[in-house]
């Protein structure tokens, strides 16, 4: 008996359509990529906008597709702490599954990534979101590089980026080197100088009592001559 080989699904299908689509378009300051293994689950990285809390940083998160995608909308979820979503916790989005009334099906992949960092670099609340101040994903920005690094699949799935979060943290390393002397300084500069006055303090003491000697004696020896003298006479 002679089996058909199967057709792929629609999902499969229409992901490898835009997993096409994404390469040569790319989607700005996102990267996408499916799992070798799995392609109804593609993994993200979203690098923070210039002039946003998020500069600097690199956000990672994963999109898990539905068998009927793209009749269906994917569960969108963000790994890497932001200061705007809560991990691992699906994100109501009107392109992720908890709205399939507005769902469109002709959106494809890079529809979702571009519409999920339009909806990051917002204040908008939704279920998921968190309320944190600028200066707060500003820190959470600096700490996405290392947190990043730590992932195992995140590095398997993103070599470039992570040769990118490598660079950064090297210039970042290279800035606070060049920087501690500049604060140190003063601080050097005081030290040496009191140090210096230490040392000097001791001399300048043997100096001192070395003259008032010299001046005693020649006074005493001036009195013994005028007394010398007058008995003399």
């Amino acid at each position: 008996m002679v089996r058909m080989a199967r057709k792929p699904s629609s999902a499969t299908a229409r992901l490898k359509q835009d997993y096409l689509r994404l390469k040569k378009d790319p989607v700005p300051y996102v990267v996408a990529e499916p799992v070798p293994s799995n392609i109804l689950e593609w993994h993200y990285v979203v690098k923070g906008p210039e002039n946003t809390p998020y500069e600097g940083g690199y956000y990672h998160g994963k999109l898990v597709f539905p068998c009927e995608f793209p009749f269906q909308p994917p569960s969108i979820y963000m790994t890497t702490p932001n200061g705007r979503f809560r991990v691992d916790t699906r994100l109501c989005l009107s392109i992720s599954d908890f709205h399939p009334d507005t769902w469109n099906p002709a959106w494809s992949v890079s529809t979702i990534l571009t519409g999920l960092l339009s909806f990051m670099i917002e204040k908008s609340p939704t279920l998921g979101s968190i309320n944190t101040t600028d200066w707060e994903k500003k820190q959470w920005a600096q700490q996405s590089l290392e947190f990043n690094l730590k992932d195992k699949l995140f590095c398997e799935l993103f070599p470039d980026t992570v040769d990118e979060i490598n660079a950064a943290l090297e210039q970042r390393k290279e800035r606070e080197m060049q920087a501690r002397p500049q604060i140190n300084a003063p601080e050097v500069t005081s030290l040496s100088r009191d140090q210096l006055q230490r040392d000097q303090n001791p001399i300048h003491s043997a100096l001192t009592n070395l003259g008032i000697i010299v001046g005693v004696a020649a006074f005493a020896y001036t009195v013994k001559y005028v007394l010398r003298n007058i008995a003399m006479e």
